[in-house]
């Protein structure tokens, strides 16, 4: 056991009974000053909140009630475990997004074996894209189910890092205009086509499969430019099928559904077609931690989140220094408060205390992200 030292003069000290609350009491032998010895268990209880929070246990199976338990930890729902700044360039990167609610969604950044970036969003938008690629290094291919925003964002922050549109996704973008069991020959033939997608192991096979889909379109270009009368409007008649081939003809032309393929990039290490690295790795754990949690407000799903991806990164800092590191509701609400200050005061002495111009007129869309 640790030497209990004098405060006063530094000598040793000896047991001397225990307080009104139970704490041990300890006596000087030189000056015969009396004191207690409390220890931070600050670290261990965030801990404790972090293996609850992140597995599948109730509150009162981790060593106490529940009542206690909620007690001593509920100052840690205030921490925010930011991601790092991932400076590292990776030969592969997964990017998608969770959604919490309505108006919150995680876009998440990964690797096959860690967690490198997340990022708080109201709608899955460039601005949102961007803040998360920015605080990552551009890696060699990144693998998308193509989200909304995603492109743009990837050409402005990772401009020489190449795609790989997820095969899986691209056929479920077909399979959700055709259905399992389509009834024209058409679309019959389309979702063969799509299905096969998912089989292409070669180069050769992927020009055997592109020759295929152009041979489709020109085979039902006739069948698809038929029109039909709705109210009193010429409407195309099978447009379901047509919104399946636009979808594929856009990632043809991107040449971005074949990047596993290139030798040049294999070379360093294979690309995956598909993004079940992030699907069925991050996604589907994190929904099995809401799932166990259900019920929570959206702030604390938020930070589970947070927390499950912090915990997965490479490096994770320990909870003693989580604790001194990671910022507080309060700091950052501290944060957003100097900011706004900051942008009243350029304005008012531009405009004066009256009615703002921003607050009449805007240059762009107002942004609708969490930054």
């Amino acid at each position: 056991m640790k030497k209990i030292l004098c405060p006063a003069c530094g000598g040793e000290t000896k047991r001397n009974g225990k307080t009104s609350s139970g704490a041990t009491r300890w006596r000087c032998k030189s000056c015969g000053a009396s004191t207690t010895q409390r220890y931070d268990n600050s670290s261990k209880l965030l801990k404790l909140f972090a293996d609850w929070l992140l597995a599948k246990k109730t509150q009162s199976e981790m060593g106490m009630s529940a009542r206690t338990f909620r007690r001593q930890t509920a100052r840690f729902w205030k921490l925010w475990p930011l991601a790092p700044v991932c400076d590292e360039v990776h030969h592969v990167v997964f990017v998608d997004g969770i959604w919490l609610g309505r108006e919150a969604v995680a876009l998440i950044a990964c690797t096959q074996e860690h967690v490198i970036g997340w990022h708080l969003a109201r709608s899955e938008n460039s601005q949102a894209w961007a803040a998360l690629m920015a605080r990552v290094a551009a890696p060699d291919v990144v693998v998308s189910d193509g989200g909304q925003g995603f492109e743009k964002a990837r050409r402005a922050v990772w401009g020489r890092t190449r795609v790989q549109r997820c095969t899986f996704h691209a056929f479920c973008q077909v399979k959700r205009q055709t259905t399992t069991r389509p009834k024209p020959e058409a679309g019959v033939e389309l979702y063969g086509i799509a299905k096969d997608l998912l089989h292409v192991g070669s180069l050769n096979e992927a020009a055997e499969w592109l020759a295929s889909f152009s041979s489709w379109c020109a085979r039902w270009e006739g069948f698809l430019k038929e029109k039909t009368i709705v109210e009193g409007k010429a409407v195309f008649k099978h447009e379901r099928l047509r919104r399946a081939r636009r979808g594929l003809e856009k990632l043809a032309r991107a040449g971005t559904l074949f990047t596993y393929l290139d030798e040049e990039l294999t070379r360093n290490g294979t690309v995956p077609a598909t993004n079940n690295a992030i699907e069925g790795g991050v996604n589907r754990q994190l929904r099995v931690v809401l799932n166990e949690h259900r019920g929570m407000r959206l702030d604390r799903r938020i930070k589970a989140v947070f927390w499950w991806c912090y915990m997965r990164t490479e490096r994770p800092l320990p909870f003693a220094e989580i604790l001194r590191e990671m910022p507080a509701d309060e700091s950052i609400a501290g944060l957003y408060q100097a900011a706004n200050n900051n942008r009243k005061d350029q304005v008012l002495s531009q405009w004066g205390s009256a009615v703002q111009w921003s607050d009449l007129h805007a240059s762009c869309p107002y942004r609708i992200d969490y930054d």
